[in-house]
């Protein structure tokens, strides 16, 4: 809901008492079982707003909330932008590196799928507690993405070619390759995720052990 306040617009939205994913993630990494109920539960959310062209821009862990009752949320909507038929594609650069898809960083006009490159992004982190990258300079994950580079798990082997051919489905460099959101929702490690109620003991230790932190 939105409210008009003065000259103010103040957005308002359910509490999401479960903190964001970027907590869980600095805890713990997730099981492919929970990285898929999570998947499945932001690629709607995705699937939401392309259809109704709308790019969200800022897909990272830090910006999926999450409820004690298993609810996701993608929150942060300060960088989306509004897709018109007069102009389907963009090329203003936002969000952060790290994240951004190759189109972006080589400034080329892009359109919904820059969220799906991130949301791969995201989909590494969940499992590998890590950015690609990350701990590198900043000109590096950008000149490797700009140049041909591919993010990727640093162990690959660890998980099931279900979950490693889901990533690649998100992380394609050319965008025409790439899955759109509702073609990921149709893929084996997403129809496969079990309910999002699942993620309740997950959300329940990770946000005990941070308040116990606060007492």
């Amino acid at each position: 809901m939105n409210y008009l306040l003065g000259e103010e617009l103040w957005l308002v939205m359910e509490y999401m008492n479960g903190g964001t994913l970027s907590d869980i993630i600095s805890k713990t990494c997730l099981s492919e079982d929970e990285t898929g109920a999570i998947s499945r539960e932001c690629l709607r959310g995705l699937d939401f707003l392309h259809s109704n062209h709308v790019i969200h821009q800022d897909v990272k862990s830090g910006n999926i909330l999450l409820r004690t009752d298993g609810s996701v949320k993608l929150a942060d909507f300060g960088l989306f932008a509004q897709l018109t038929p007069e102009q389907s594609r963009r090329s203003s650069m936002a969000s952060i590196p790290g994240w951004m898809a190759p189109e972006v960083l080589t400034g080329q006009p892009y359109g919904p799928k820059v969220d799906i490159w991130s949301f791969g992004i995201v989909g590494i982190e969940m499992v590998e507690q890590e950015v690609p990258y990350w701990n590198a300079t900043p000109v590096l994950p950008q000149l490797l993405i700009a140049t041909g580079g591919r993010q990727k798990l640093w162990q690959p082997n660890l998980f099931s070619s279900c979950l490693r051919d889901f990533l690649s489905c998100c992380l394609q460099r050319d965008e025409a390759r790439r899955w759109s959101a509702k073609e990921l929702l149709q893929h084996p490690f997403v129809t496969s995720a079990k309910p999002a109620s699942t993620l309740v003991p997950l959300i329940l230790s990770v946000k005990r052990r941070r308040d116990l932190r606060t007492v």
